[in-house]
């Protein structure tokens, strides 16, 4: 019986403690409950509040968890500000919302215990919900929207200078947090501040080197190059994500390159290393629908139209090669890097080794196979032109093979390019005043540009990528990525015999594509928004021009007669968006097969011969995309990936997003 009262005794006990605890941190209360309309105002862009002042005091609080916080609407649970323009004029703004520690009791919970939870008000009432995070003041100013040091950045956006925007702010102790011992009553107190874009810091080659770390950049007395293994330098234009890689000293204008390859091809004919004059110089500066010039938003605005590319021959190993002294400059408006730009955006980054087995572990190596325009002398004739290869290393390429490797286009940015957004990560890349449309509901997909992403289809496979306006009046788009099923591309034969190497609806993947495909992949809402009949070229490319796969020869004046019409077919080798746009290989289990079957995908091009091996005979092939972006062939019967390809009618439009991989483009028709 005594054994019994003593544990009733412990329970009540651990019930008082908790009572008294309880007691101690059960008062929540915010300062500044009152209805004075404040205004800050700064720069392109004012806050407005109803409160007293901007400050968020809290005081005693109990830990609370996510659920409970993120949904407290009692007075003086939540905080209400505004933020809208002082602009006049159609003009994008660019702005922050952070958070200050202005906690002046000496009596104050750490900031690792506190959560803030900001969400935007739509017109109807209802909250946007975002992410609640952690107190953390961030160690430097973001010198793009003024923000200074010791703030958290919860918010950076953009919006045109007639939008209002709404904010609601709540703050609580986060459930992690152990109030024994600390004697309860602890107080923090934040301060939310809007700040505007610093709009006399914010071209593109004036933000680049504020906000990267100086031991990122190496200056070789006419450019600053960008270096490191992942810099923030990632730009957002034209429906393509790029790297930053030097900013020019004197004309202060910003060379960038894709991150992936936009497509693959052969570089020249047979024994031809020049830049000038090759298919590569052709492809990159075509302004015909079949270009990538041609594909480029408004480039006479954004990029230097006569900028020079220095196409000197280099045969000295990778890390040691000096800056080429322009013997051989050619004026284009679109290029590629030289190996010598590879190597400096790598300085610091390239381990040792001699030429063929260096490897660059910088930002430049993206895991994919691609070609630079500096011609080679390495071996015993000088039929060669530099490439990198998919693990880094600076190696050589044939110029006229049949199986190429990847495109990685190089542009420069005009030294009046603005940034306007963005903070030069991945999936926040700067934006470009001009590019960084907002309010697209309603307007026609026809209007966009290549590269830009769109939500299509039903499944795991709905993230697609416009082409290009092959027929004018409506817009090609392709599969992102291979169709993939539980996170295993999708593989099967080309046709049925080693000579059925023309698309068609008979074939077995264009039976699959215009049936089984449009059924399972895409259901009837998004069926309906693709052209019934769209004609396919199936010309040959046998280490010819990219022009071939469509044009009856190079000059490209008379289509080619061997086409098929269906619903839905693929891409064209040399086409845009007939590369690769992410290393396949970190992403898929290879477990069961390899990983070149894995993540390679069909073409629509016959290679007209396909070559066994170096030392042995030809049969008929048909032309794939391999892993690191390299073209090759093989027989129809064998299995590759499947990267669908279908024109959209012409009256698609746009019902939200704005064309990035965070936020693609949803349709509807008109």
């Amino acid at each position: 019986m005594k054994k019994k009262e003593n544990i009733v005794i412990i329970v009540a006990l651990i019930i008082m403690v908790i009572a008294i605890i309880g007691v101690s941190y059960a008062a929540f209360n915010y300062s500044g409950l009152g209805s004075k309309v404040n205004t800050i105002t700064t720069g392109a862009i004012k806050m407005t509040y109803t409160e007293d002042d901007n400050i968020i005091s809290m005081s005693g609080a109990l830990p609370t968890t996510d659920k409970t916080g993120k949904v407290r609407l009692n007075p003086g649970e939540y905080f209400d500000f505004t933020v809208s323009s002082e602009i006049t004029g159609n003009v994008n703004i660019n702005y922050e919302i952070s958070a200050k520690d202005v906690t002046t009791s000496d009596r104050k919970i750490d900031g690792s215990n506190i959560k803030l939870y900001l969400t935007r008000l739509t017109d109807d009432g209802e909250e946007e919900l975002m992410t609640p995070e952690t107190y953390n003041e961030e160690s430097s100013a973001n010198n793009f929207t003024g923000r200074p040091a010791g703030e958290m950045s919860l918010y950076t956006s953009s919006m045109n200078s007639s939008e209002t925007n709404n904010y609601r702010l709540r703050m609580y102790v986060d459930e992690s947090y152990n109030p024994q011992g600390d004697g309860g009553n602890l107080e923090f107190s934040v301060q939310v501040n809007v700040y505007g874009r610093d709009r006399s810091a914010d071209e593109v080659s004036n933000v680049l080197l504020s906000n990267i770390p100086e031991a990122n950049l190496y200056d070789d007395g006419i450019d600053t190059f960008i270096t490191g293994e992942d810099p923030n330098n990632y730009i957002w234009y034209s429906g393509k994500l790029w790297r930053a890689v030097s900013v020019n000293n004197e004309a202060k204008t910003t060379k960038l390159v894709t991150q992936w390859n936009i497509s693959t091809t052969s570089y020249n004919y047979s024994e031809q290393i020049d830049f000038e004059g090759s298919y590569m110089e052709d492809w990159l500066n075509d302004t015909s629908v079949d270009g990538f010039l041609g594909n480029l938003r408004e480039p006479d605005k954004f990029i230097v139209t006569d900028a020079k590319w220095d196409a000197t021959l280099d045969a000295t190993s990778l890390g040691s090669i000096t800056r080429p002294n322009g013997t051989t400059a050619v004026t284009d408006s679109v290029g590629l890097l030289n190996i010598y730009e590879y190597q400096m955006a790598s300085k610091g980054y390239i381990s040792e080794g001699n030429w063929s087995t260096m490897v660059s572990n910088g930002y430049l190596n993206n895991g994919l196979s691609w070609w630079t325009l500096t011609p080679n002398s390495a071996y015993y004739h000088a039929y060669y032109v530099r490439c990198v290869g998919n693990s880094g290393t600076g190696g050589t390429c044939y110029p006229s093979s049949m199986d190429g490797i990847g495109i990685r286009p190089s542009i420069n940015l005009k030294s009046a390019v603005k940034i306007v957004d963005g903070n030069g990560t991945a999936n926040n890349p700067y934006r470009l005043e001009g590019d960084n449309d907002i309010n697209l509901s309603g307007t026609l997909l026809s209007t966009r540009y290549s590269g830009e992403y769109v939500k299509f289809g039903i499944g795991e496979n709905t993230l697609y990528r416009i082409v290009s306006h092959e027929n004018g009046t409506g817009t090609k788009i392709t599969s992102a990525i291979p169709l993939s099923e539980s996170e295993s591309f999708v593989r099967m034969a080309f046709g049925n015999s080693s000579s059925e190497d023309n698309y068609s609806l008979n074939s077995v993947i264009g039976t699959f594509l215009n049936g089984e495909y449009l059924t399972s992949y895409v259901d009837s809402t998004y069926s309906n928004m693709i052209e019934d009949n769209t004609t396919w070229y199936l010309g040959t490319i046998r280490s010819s021009s990219y022009k071939t796969a469509k044009y009856s020869d190079e000059t490209a004046t008379t289509l080619t007669d061997n086409t098929t019409t269906a619903k839905v077919g693929l891409l064209r080798l040399g086409e845009l968006m007939a590369g690769e746009f992410y290393d396949a290989t970190k992403y898929y289990n290879t477990s069961n097969s390899s990983t070149y079957a894995l993540a390679a995908y069909w073409t629509l091009t016959p290679s007209g011969v396909m070559r066994l091996s170096q030392y042995s005979g030809s049969v008929d092939g048909v032309h794939y995309v391999g892993p690191h972006s390299d073209p090759l062939s093989y027989s129809p019967r064998s299995s590759y990936g499947i990267k669908p390809a279908l024109n959209l009618k012409s009256n698609v439009v746009i019902t939200s997003g704005d064309g990035t991989k965070e936020c693609p483009f949803t349709l509807a028709l008109q």
